[in-house]
């Protein structure tokens, strides 16, 4: 097992092309109404990895599996609400939110991931959550920080962020057994390691969306 998430972390340092915006959050280059972009494309996104989680604990319920799916159906929950504090500071509230039309782009991660969720094996989530969670979590500890020290925003506001920046122990352990039983039962290793290169860089055609247009 230790073998494939290793071969999924190549392929995607092999197509590794860092985080603009990220970048130009880090020195305050990104105009403040970016980051209203910003929460109405994470409601989407969240939303729609909820129920995708959802789906994969509906078609995949016995253990190992199923509890590892509820988990991060539930972290997704949790994440939505913390969402509502960044919101809130940066001005967008529910009306703002409903109206917000979201970038096709942008979009296409989570879109990718519901196609997962209803086709895919249960092995390619694991495999993508083990081979992506050091850059994601990092990912979203540079924002919270950026947020914080370029924007002013309260702990409280970037509460969301750092909820990804971390993902337990435990839920690790699950992936990895999801990921040992599933490929034990015959699936496809190669569909896991493909699936983990795509969710990556669509994750960063996401932060590449948002910073579309700004020196």
């Amino acid at each position: 097992m230790t073998d494939i998430v290793s071969r999924a972390r190549i392929e995607i340092a092999r197509h590794a092309t860092g985080n603009r915006f990220v970048d130009l959050l880090e020195t305050g280059a990104v105009p403040r109404e970016r980051l209203r972009w910003l929460a109405g494309e994470l409601y989407r996104l969240v939303g729609s990895d909820r129920r995708s989680q959802a789906v994969l604990a509906a078609r995949f319920p016995a253990p190992p599996a199923g509890d590892l799916f509820l988990a991060l159906a539930q972290g997704e929950a949790e994440a939505l609400t913390l969402l509502d504090d960044f919101a809130a500071e940066v001005g967008m509230g529910a009306a703002e939110v409903a109206a917000y039309e979201p970038l096709p782009l942008a979009q296409a991660y989570p879109a990718y991931l519901t196609q997962v969720a209803v086709f895919g094996p249960s092995s390619a989530m694991a495999l993508a959550l083990l081979a992506n969670v050091a850059e994601s979590g990092g990912t979203y500890a540079r924002v919270a920080a950026a947020l914080r020290a370029r924007y002013g925003l309260s702990e409280k506001a970037v509460g969301h962020f750092l909820f990804f920046s971390e993902t337990p122990r435990e839920l690790l352990d699950q992936a990895g057994a999801v990921l040992a039983a599933g490929l034990a039962n015959g699936e496809d290793a190669d569909e896991a390691v493909r699936t983990a290169r795509i969710v990556s860089a669509l994750e960063a055609a996401f932060w590449d969306a948002l910073a579309d247009g700004l020196a």
